[in-house]
Parts: structure tokens; sequence; C-alpha cells
């Protein structure tokens, strides 16, 4: 039997690098290989309430952004299911269920949910629905049978924790469920990209993004203001290559043929990293080498997302097609659940 994945992102804003080589790339490589059985991507709308309920405008708003940033980048309805979370009642069925099979306690131990928390800052007030997120990433996945999450690696606690409440269940009421193996990017430094800062993963509550429809000059703008060595004020003074936000950039984007259309003096990224380290590269060159790294990579993505949003009815169509193909799905599978639980009163 060949592999059902699904995947997915909150609709909280524009996408960004972030994301393209945590998880984008990723899916594009197994769309593009095509072994699988089935392909889901949820616009994970109901996740995104739990901490924007004042303000469901914004989340509406930006399921029409991450869908065209989704085919922007290469992903293809034809290939892949795309669907909206919330208008899949049956998540909220399997979520119920499965909520009797783990504590509190150990939702708040959670390392994904305890550094979210943390950024946002809730105090004393947490929402439940967010200390429960890991509860309804489970029934996502257990509600299309899927086998194989792709995910960055701060997601990896929830998969584990996905993993055990499938495996409580299924103690419970006879092997029913699949248990989620996660698949990590190939490329250590994708795991969590940092921010153009180098403190923090880039995200968008921090304000440290490039995302994938930036203009030129907003590109070549973050680019040049990235953190690299402080300690390397002058050109001939040696540099540190760890730590430093421009190579760790290098490391995740460059290519040889990067090499030797915009940085030919140089033959590999080992040759550019022995040079800043013992002295007489500048800064503003590694700079400049990554932005027109950045811009070729991200110029067609910007251009196809543009004539992607000449026809929002379209992408809607593209949702609204995928989404009732999940529903049916999801209801089969909720049926075989009340059924292995013995709750199926009238079949």
């Amino acid at each position: 039997m060949k592999d059902i994945i699904l995947t997915g992102d909150r609709p909280t804003g524009r996408l960004h690098l972030g994301h393209y080589v945590g998880s984008l790339k990723r899916r594009l490589e197994i769309q593009n290989k095509g072994e699988y059985e089935k392909f889901y991507i949820m616009i994970a709308d109901s996740q995104a309430l739990t901490d924007n309920f004042g303000n469901v405008q914004k989340v509406r708003d930006n399921v029409m952004e991450v869908m065209l940033d989704y085919l922007a980048v290469g992903l293809d309805p034809k290939k892949v299911n795309f669907f909206i979370q919330s208008e899949v009642s049956e998540l909220t069925e399997f979520t119920f269920y499965y909520m009797n099979l783990v504590t509190l306690s150990r939702l708040e131990r959670n390392p994904t949910v305890k550094d979210e928390l943390k950024q946002k800052d809730f105090n004393n007030s947490i929402p439940m629905g967010f200390l429960t997120y890991p509860v309804s990433q489970t029934a996502d996945i257990t509600a299309f049978n899927a086998n194989i999450v792709p995910v960055g690696d701060d997601q990896l606690p929830m998969i584990e924790q996905a993993r055990e409440i499938v495996r409580s269940f299924n103690n419970l009421y006879g092997k029913t469920l699949i248990e989620p193996k996660a698949v990590l990017p190939d490329n250590e430094n994708s795991y969590r990209l940092v921010g153009i800062d180098g403190k923090a993963k880039m995200s968008k509550s921090l304000n440290n993004c490039i995302y994938l429809s930036d203009e030129p000059d907003e590109i070549r703008q973050k680019v040049f203001s990235m953190y690299t060595d402080p300690d390397h004020i002058h050109v001939q003074d040696p540099g540190k290559v760890e730590g430093n936000t421009v190579f760790t950039y290098l490391d995740v984007f460059s290519r040889p043929e990067h090499f030797e259309k915009f940085l030919p003096e140089y033959k590999s990224l080992d040759e550019l990293k022995a040079h800043y380290s013992r002295g007489g590269l500048g800064d503003m060159k590694i700079k400049k080498f990554l932005n027109e790294i950045l811009q070729e990579l991200l110029a067609p993505i910007r251009e196809r997302r543009k004539e992607f949003a000449k026809n929002p009815d379209a992408i809607m169509k593209i949702l609204y097609d995928g989404t009732m193909e999940a529903r049916e799905v999801a209801h089969e599978n909720v049926i075989k659940l009340k059924t292995s639980m013995g709750i199926n009163y009238f079949n």
C-alpha cells in the first residue's frame, strides 16, 4: 500500500522562507515523485482560531494568502487535495473522542505547546483550544489514515503525542488507527530556519521573515540587514562562520551553479567560508551573493502568485472541491472509529 500524506499550515499570514525550506520544498519533492496514494494539504484555520478567535477576519483573509503561496511554489491541485479544516466537521468529532485519551498534564508538558505558549504570552488565560492543539492535530492526521506527516523538527513532539494517542486508542478498541511517521527536511539547517535577526526561528510574530511574495527591494533590504559576526569589523579581520546568519542561509540555499553564475572567483561554499574565516572578505560581498540567490529563487514564485491572484474564484473552487472530497473520507473514517468504540447505535 502506498503512503497517505497529510500536512498543512495555519493561515495566520503569508508564507515565508522558513515555510519553504521547512515544509514546502519537501512537499514539492513528494508531489513530483508521485509515490503516494493520496496527498492532503490542509489549511488549518480552526487551529489558527485558537489564538485569533477575536479576529476571525484575519484568519479568513489569510486562507487565500496561504493558498496563493501554495500554488505559486508549484503545488498542483491535480496531484494534491487542498482543503479547509473548519469545513470538515468530522475533525471536531475525532478531537472530542481523543481528548479522553490524554491528560491535561501531558498536554502541558508538550515541548512545542510550551514554546508556543511563551511566544503567545497568554499568562494565565490560555484558551483550551490552544492547549488541545496536539489532540486536534491527531484528529487531522487519523481522519485521513495518513501515515506520513512532513514537518519541521519543532513539530516532532506533536507527532509523538499523536502516536501516543493512536496507541492508546488501539489498545482500548483494537487495531483501528495508523501510527503516523514524521518526515524532516534533508538539510539540518532547514529544520528551523533562523530569522534575519539571527536570534530565533523565522516567524511572522517576530517580524524577522523574508516572505515568498516579497518584492526585490524588500528582499535586498532584509538580506543587507542580516546579522553576521559582530567582531568582523574590518574586511581584513577573521570572521566567524558559525552563528553567522548569512552563512546559515547560504548553507540552505546556495548550490554549485550559483558560484559559477554570481561569484565565479570561488568554486564552492567551503572555499568562501575559508576565506571569510581567515580574513580578507567583507560582509557586503557575502550579502550580495545571498541576495542574488534569493532573488533568483523568489522571482518566479512572486510572479506566479500575482497571476493566480487575478482569479480568486478559481482558487476557491479548488478549495471547495478538495474540501468536499476530504469530507467524504473523514465521514467514512469517523464511522469506522465509532464502530470500533461500539457507539454506532443505528448501524
